[in-house]
């Protein structure tokens, strides 16, 4: 037998028993996201969720100072079991990103972490600005107001006099 047509049929693939003829396997690779889904929703049904409704924004606070931010989520919820669910798209965000509006949802550590980031903003700034902080001072107060305001209604009298 010929060494090259004994390896060319060596790579072929058969498929069925004696006769059938030689093919390719085309290997499919099963997405396992669509079972996956599936087996989530199930099992969220045997604990009896309900829709919670009116929810604008969820945000969940790492212990890096990093929060997951889901905007217009929708969120399921089993109380009786302790169990929320929460669907949609999650974004991974920096703290001071989010500030002035969360700032009623921190907690006790998520306020000691806020803390601990003020200041060491404050101390950054204070080491980059300390040589520009000497412009912005505010120059101090030489005369009351009331002796200007006198002085003024004078020059006043003598103008239209």
């Amino acid at each position: 037998m010929n060494t090259e047509k004994l390896a060319k049929l060596q790579n072929q693939v058969r498929i069925g028993g004696k006769g059938t003829p030689r093919r390719k396997v085309k290997k499919v690779t099963k997405s396992s996201a669509g079972g996956d889904d599936r087996k989530l929703q199930a099992s969220l049904q045997k604990l009896g969720v309900q829709p919670l409704g009116g929810i604008e924004e969820v945000n969940m606070f790492k212990d890096n100072g990093k929060v997951i931010h889901f905007a217009a989520p929708r969120v399921q919820a089993a109380v009786n079991a302790n169990t929320f669910a929460i669907h949609g798209r999650a974004v991974e965000k920096e703290l001071t990103e989010l500030v002035p509006n969360i700032l009623n949802q921190l907690g006790p550590d998520s306020l000691a972490s806020l803390r601990k980031l003020a200041e060491a903003y404050t101390a950054a700034q204070g080491g980059a600005g300390a040589g520009a902080e000497d412009d912005d001072e505010i120059p101090d107060l030489v005369e009351s107001f009331d002796k200007a305001e006198v002085e003024e209604k004078k020059e006043e009298k003598k103008a239209s006099a």
